[in-house]
């Protein structure tokens, strides 16, 4: 399947969590940056409130795309203790690339959030977006937050997600609605025909609407 830009995979994926939307205890959260795009769109459809939920991922060293790992928001690491296991990946180095993101985690949560307070997710049902999903790394992490904060349940949604992961992130969350899950993945880009760089400023913005 592939989706014209993220605006398209946002109003098919509305249709989807569509059925969730009778409960007034459910907000979306877009993980930063393109997540935010997706989720926008289908609270704009849904007329759900919009936050978002800062994870960042921890890369392998001299392969930052292999994920080993990533943060919660609040500085929670969740590690890929066999992939850390088989590259022999050094505890120094992943404690400071975990102090690295945290820093980033932090700039991304004042900037895009100005002093607002985050939703209040205790008792929620909090249903966490992305642009697509590929290794999970960073959704598990969105997750644990999600937990973290009280939520009563907790749904992953994205347009498209890898096969291997989706049965992985089965596990850890109480649903996933996605609209594909090819069995070869690739990279998210290859889904969308218009995948360009999200700006803060346009987070900010669809933030502040």
């Amino acid at each position: 399947m592939i989706f014209r830009d993220r605006q398209e995979a946002g109003q098919k994926l509305a249709e989807k969590i569509r059925r969730l939307q009778g409960s007034l205890e459910t907000a979306l959260l877009g993980l930063p940056r393109g997540g935010v795009i997706v989720a926008a769109e289908a609270a704009k459809r849904l007329r759900l409130p919009l936050d978002i939920v800062v994870t960042r991922k921890i890369g392998a060293p001299g392969n930052p795309e292999l994920a080993i790992g990533a943060i919660t928001e609040d500085g929670e690491a969740a590690l890929d203790e066999a992939i850390i296991a088989a590259w022999q990946i050094p505890a120094e180095y992943i404690k400071q690339e975990i102090a690295k993101e945290k820093q980033e985690a932090r700039r991304r949560l004042e900037l895009y959030r100005g002093g607002r307070p985050a939703l209040n997710l205790k008792n929620q049902t909090a249903i966490l977006v992305d642009d697509g999903i590929a290794t999970g790394a960073t959704m598990r992490a969105a997750i644990a937050s999600a937990r973290a904060k009280g939520a009563k349940k907790v749904v992953v949604a994205a347009p498209i997600i890898a096969a291997d992961t989706l049965a992985a992130l089965q596990k850890k969350a109480d649903e996933i609605i996605y609209l594909d899950a090819p069995a070869y993945f690739g990279a998210v880009g290859a889904f969308y025909e218009n995948f360009e760089q999200v700006e803060d400023e346009e987070v900010i913005i669809l933030l502040n609407k």
